[in-house]
């Protein structure tokens, strides 16, 4: 009579082939899961420039990118951290509803698919998720010395000519991003010691040449989504997704290619 039970033959077949289906199921719930990752961010920019066109709409001008003027605090205190943060509103405290500091609960301000290794900038809301174009969401003020096209009275959609081509908001390395930060060659050397600086596209190809700080490196240099695309949205309301590299502003001998109408409106 034959023993019930498996030889241990046959055990091995089992786990060999169940090994084998884990392989090759595990690549394919990891590109599902990035995608779903990739689908919320896109969400979340949709909502982010709904809410910034609703506010231009209402008060003529987009907010200020960053404004240090108004006194106290936006509701539920500064974001970001006195180390290496500007104190003062961010664009996303002029959106009501759509930031509350908070430790625990995720928000629309917050991609999901950052890729920080550093805790400090993993948990700081300005770092990592989505930046606003500083040419039209201008600051209150800056250091004058080297950023004096960003400062001064954001714009309205009647400054803009070409809205579906100009950038409002993007995939970013900080709530602060400009033309600067995309060019191989910008109007002023960028370093690393003002964390703004180093703002970044995720997955620019010039990113590997930047000075940026730990725990930047990953996000920037290798992108959030796959085939390094960044989730974009325009002046005039509508998003899109594209590769990082098509937000690139090269340096030549008259000036600068793709700087404008995809950067700087006029």
């Amino acid at each position: 009579m034959r023993r019930a039970g498996f030889t241990v033959v046959e055990l091995f077949v089992v786990l060999s082939v169940t090994a084998l289906l884990m392989a090759l199921l595990l690549p394919s719930l990891q590109n599902s899961r990035e995608q779903a990752k990739t689908v919320l961010c896109s969400s979340n920019v949709k909502q982010l420039v709904l809410g910034l066109v609703i506010y231009e709409a209402e008060y003529e001008t987009f907010p200020c990118a960053f404004d240090k003027l108004i006194p106290g605090p936006p509701p539920g205190g500064y974001p970001g951290y006195g180390q290496y943060d500007k104190v003062g509103w961010w664009w996303f405290n002029f959106i009501e509803g759509f930031y509350k500091k908070s430790s625990s609960k995720r928000t629309v301000v917050q991609c999901p698919s950052k890729w920080l290794s550093n805790p400090n900038l993993q948990n700081d809301i300005l770092c990592g998720n989505y930046g606003v174009n500083r040419s039209l969401c201008k600051s209150s003020d800056d250091i004058p010395s080297r950023r004096e096209e960003f400062v001064g009275t954001p714009l309205c959609s009647g400054d803009i000519p070409y809205p579906g081509q100009t950038l409002l908001i993007v995939d970013s390395g900080y709530s602060l991003i400009s033309w600067w930060h995309a060019a191989d060659i910008p109007p002023v050397t960028l370093g690393n010691t003002i964390i703004e600086d180093t703002a970044y596209i995720p997955g620019l190809w010039i990113n590997k040449n930047k000075d940026l700080w730990p725990g930047q490196e990953q996000d920037a240099i290798y992108g959030r989504h796959p085939n390094k695309t960044v989730n974009v949205g325009f002046a005039d309301g509508h998003t899109n997704r594209l590769k990082a590299n098509d937000l690139f502003v090269e340096k030549t001998a008259d000036g600068y290619r793709n700087k404008s109408p995809l950067w700087v409106p006029k």
